[in-house]
């Protein structure tokens, strides 16, 4: 059991920085230099007159940047856990996380067999425009092979990533014509969704994942809320499960529309840092649909602010586990070399006065291991294993008691499901053979599975196919033989893990979620709460109870 949970649980942790520290002791004098003096003389910054001296007298040629560069993680590592330094070299691609987009040819791809497979093409983008197709084998790029054992994920992302308006050529390999098609293609702008998914449940109940909080999270948000008012929805479950934070902007302007005018969403107050308070503007447009939020270990700050805000205003529930614990508020601060220092200013707090910031007092490694040790302590599994002392405890609009010092509590708690986790499972895990079945599968049947255009007929017609028993003679093939006992245990969630992957290879995330959810347990659990009577106290529309 502890093999199975390590494997499901290792994956999802944080990567520790590498601090590189500089060490400096006393020098050996022997005699007097004046140059060195007058460089100490005229420097009243310490660290920038050390500088200063090994540029213009230490005994080798070094690169002070470089120096610089290396010093600054070891500067910052005696403050919070979230104050970091962005390389100019980096800023680029954190920019386009933020933003949500950057220039590209608009697929995406999966390497298998050594190979690069197309799985989906962008919809407008300039592959899309010009004709590529998931199943297209991508072979050469600017008339270099690429198709080779040391073929990576970052290799290729940085042959087809460019500047918008540069060409790129791409030569593609295509199920039933023998020679190459070549394309020659105007990289152009990629949008980063935030919102990876919307889908109605049922006739009354719409979902939403939201992955991240950039610039257009709050229009995409809209957007999807709109198309599933328009098919009927009287409710909604918000997913950030798994959602790191983001933009403050964007989270307060999404809680703001689940609000009455006036009403609280969070304060920030920092050392020096005056107390700003965010209330909602005026009444949202969403005021009139309950809501259910989903939550895990690895929700994150504005993930935070967003359940904090819909549990503290009682305006509605909150489902599954304990969030990750960061209430620090950072501010991006440009540096003259096109580099950045993250800066944490502020802490925020829910409107009913907890900062659910977790203790970071004994530094970065520990500050992250935390979550580890939440699962070694059982509260994955257990809810009472969470002991929070009175002077943690806060109370909502209407008297709830809820707690701060490390995270949102969710108003149900949804242990991490492991009852389906056996050996063999385990072994198809770190093989990746779900996946790659279940490419092989959808390449294979494309243009039989194409004909489908929602998940439930899709999903049906893979389940008269019975995937499963063709997967597990393919497991046998592939290193992994058949387990009679593994399979009594795993083979529900085997099963729907296939049909759910091969359903996200034909049509996408909107394949992929409305069949995966059959086994994900947090979010049954939120449809059956949202189904239930609210008390008096909660806020939410009589009229679709």
């Amino acid at each position: 059991m502890i093999k199975n949970k390590m494997i499901i649980y290792m994956p999802v942790l944080l990567a520790l920085a590498l601090i590189i520290g500089i060490f400096l002791g006393n020098s050996l004098n022997t005699g007097s230099n004046q140059k060195l003096d007058n460089f100490s003389m005229a420097k009243s910054n310490k660290l920038g007159a050390i500088v200063d001296l090994i540029a213009n007298a230490y005994v080798d040629s070094v690169s002070t940047d470089e120096l610089v560069e290396e010093a600054i993680p070891g500067l910052l590592k005696n403050l919070d856990p979230h104050t970091t330094y962005i390389p100019a070299k980096d800023m680029q691609e954190v920019t386009e996380e933020m933003t949500g987009n950057f220039s590209g040819i608009g697929v995406q791809f999966s390497i298998q067999n050594d190979t690069v497979m197309v799985v989906d093409v962008v919809s407008g983008g300039p592959s899309h425009e010009l004709g590529l197709l998931p199943g297209d084998r991508i072979v050469t790029v600017n008339d270099s092979t690429i198709a080779s054992v040391q073929v990576t994920n970052e290799k290729v992302m940085s042959l087809l990533r460019g500047e918008k308006g540069t060409h790129v050529k791409v030569g593609i390999k295509r199920r039933g014509i023998g020679d190459l098609i070549n394309y020659d293609i105007v990289r152009g702008d990629i949008p980063i969704f935030s919102v990876d998914v919307s889908y109605m449940i049922d006739d009354a109940t719409g979902y939403i994942k939201v992955s991240r909080f950039g610039e257009r999270t709050y229009e995409e948000f809209m957007d999807a809320l709109q198309k599933l008012g328009a098919e009927g929805m009287q409710k909604v479950i918000v997913d950030l499960r798994g959602n790191p934070g983001g933009y403050l902007g964007a989270v307060i302007r999404m809680v703001n529309e689940f609000l009455e005018g006036g009403e609280s969403i969070l304060y920030t107050e920092g050392n020096s840092q005056a107390r700003k308070t965010y209330n909602a503007s005026e009444k949202g447009q969403l005021t009139d649909k309950d809501i259910v939020v989903l939550i895990d270990d690895f929700s994150a700050s504005a993930s935070e602010i967003f359940a904090g805000a819909i549990q503290d205003n009682d305006r509605g529930w909150v489902v599954g586990r304990r969030s990750f614990g960061k209430g620090l508020v950072q501010e991006q601060i440009p540096l003259m070399d096109g580099s950045a220092l993250r800066l944490t200013v502020s802490r925020y707090y829910t409107p009913s006065g907890r900062c659910i910031q977790k203790p970071y007092e004994n530094g970065t490694d520990e500050y992250y291991q935390d979550i580890m040790k939440r699962m070694v302590h059982g509260e994955f599994q257990v809810a009472d294993s969470i002991h929070m002392p009175d002077s943690l405890s806060y109370k909502t609009l209407h008297g709830r008691t809820v707690y701060g010092g490390g995270g949102i509590m969710p108003d149900y708690f949804i242990p991490a499901d492991t009852t389906g986790y056996s050996d063999y499972f385990s072994d198809l895990i770190q093989k990746r053979l779900v996946y790659t079945y279940a490419l092989d599968f959808a390449d294979q049947h494309r243009d039989e599975l194409k004909k489908f255009k929602t998940a439930v007929p899709l999903d049906n017609y893979l389940s008269e196919k019975n995937v499963l028993v063709d997967f597990v003679a393919y497991a046998a093939r592939n290193g992994v033989p058949k387990n009679a006992e593994g399979l009594r245990i795993s083979g529900k969630i085997i099963d729907v893990q296939l049909r759910a992957y091969i359903a996200r290879n034909i049509l996408g995330e909107e394949g992929f979620y409305p069949i995966i959810m059959q086994i994900d347990n947090t979010l049954m659990k939120a449809v059956e709460v949202s189904k239930q009577p609210a008390p008096k106290f909660m806020k939410l529309p009589v009229t679709n109870r």
